[in-house]
């Protein structure tokens, strides 16, 4: 086909960075391979979870609630906020690429740190929005006051990713309430808390209630991580009604779908058992980073389900010897390998291939 015949596509595709999924591990005949790439949940389903699914299932010639009502409403009442200020999506990913659409022009700027999450950039060039990166500090956390500075007149969204995705820390909850009281009462800021759930105790921030003090704030969650529904595609955000209903307005029609939003329901019906695993996915998380250390690795403190090796030029490699020893891993090509914390021979693997990494 001649160049006169292509179809013309947007011109800002071409600044467009493609997002790289964790790829999955191929079976071998000589061992167990694990894939700890994409931080998912390692256990199954929840058996009531299932059981949920499989009813809902024989309705999916149905078109989904496009309010997403019941979904809406579990959430507004675990969080103490009204439906009206609960917006669905498809996945948390799902919702960004929206909040990016309802508030940024083309030019306009989106302030987030990095390295964070990949998608970031992606939905901000998809907009047509300059994506404004601003460096980690040398402890792999949220430089909030270089964040802050670097916000301008053209700026319409931050996002604050809490733990950092892929690098693990946590901000504050005086870090980002300091931080907040220096961005634009105009300007929409997004505290992205995907890994919630596996905050210690003692890092915990309460977003909602920083939500509740700022009509500029609104917080972005997840079902795909801690509570295991990765392959059904459903995230929330909770934001002041302007925001949520712009949210809906914008949002693909029937996007969260039957299946989707039971499970979700039925996740957080069984939020105790979801909790023990949690809790155990904590407690190896601890392990790991304990024995990365003793075995001299420069680890951050991670409070997510994974573990960051800033490994720079050499992340591609150590990338190449955990697949040959039957561990994909997710290398960040000159900056660093993030692990999922995955089942307990993974972590056990994942151990020996960053010993004997260290000693070659």
């Amino acid at each position: 086909m001649s160049d006169t015949q292509r179809v013309r596509l947007r011109d800002t595709l071409a600044a467009v960075p493609a997002y790289k999924a964790g790829k999955p591990a191929a079976p071998r005949e000589d061992l167990v391979t694990y894939k700890i790439s994409s931080n998912e949940n390692p256990y199954p389903p929840l058996p009531s979870v299932l059981d949920a699914v499989r009813e809902t299932a024989g309705r999916m010639n149905r078109y989904p609630d496009m309010a997403v009502r019941e979904l809406s409403e579990k959430l507004a009442e675990r969080w103490g906020v009204t439906p009206d200020e609960i917006a669905t999506g498809t996945g948390s990913v799902g919702i960004l690429g929206t909040l990016v659409q309802i508030t940024c022009d083309p030019g306009d700027e989106m302030v987030f740190a990095w390295r964070s999450f990949e998608a970031y950039p992606i939905v901000a060039a998809l907009a047509g929005a300059k994506a404004v990166q601003v460096p980690l500090d040398s402890q792999a956390r949220h430089d909030l006051d270089a964040m802050a500075a670097a916000i301008t007149d053209r700026t319409r969204l931050v996002i604050v990713c809490t733990p950092n995705n892929p690098t693990g820390p946590s901000a504050t909850e005086k870090e980002l309430r300091e931080f907040i009281a220096k961005v634009p009462t105009d300007v929409l800021v997004v505290i992205d808390e995907a890994y919630l759930e596996f905050v210690e105790p003692g890092h915990q921030i309460d977003a909602m209630a920083i939500f509740r003090d700022h009509p500029n704030v609104a917080v972005l969650r997840t079902f795909s991580k801690a509570y295991g529904l990765a392959g059904l595609r459903v995230g929330y955000c909770v934001a002041h009604e302007p925001v949520a209903e712009a949210l809906r307005k914008a949002a693909v029609p029937f996007g969260v779908s039957t299946i989707a939003q039971d499970a979700a329901i039925a996740s957080l019906d069984a939020y105790d058992e979801l909790q023990e695993r949690v809790d155990a996915l904590m407690t190896e998380r601890e392990r790991v980073l304990q024995v990365l250390t003793e075995q001299g690795w420069k680890v951050p403190d991670s409070q997510a389900n994974f573990v960051w090796l800033p490994l720079g030029d050499d992340a591609m490699a150590f990338a190449a010897a955990a697949d040959q020893a039957g561990l994909v891993v997710r290398p960040f090509d000159g900056d660093g390998v993030r692990c999922s914390i995955g089942e307990t021979e993974a972590n056990d693997r994942l151990i020996e291939v960053c010993e004997a990494f260290l000693a070659r």
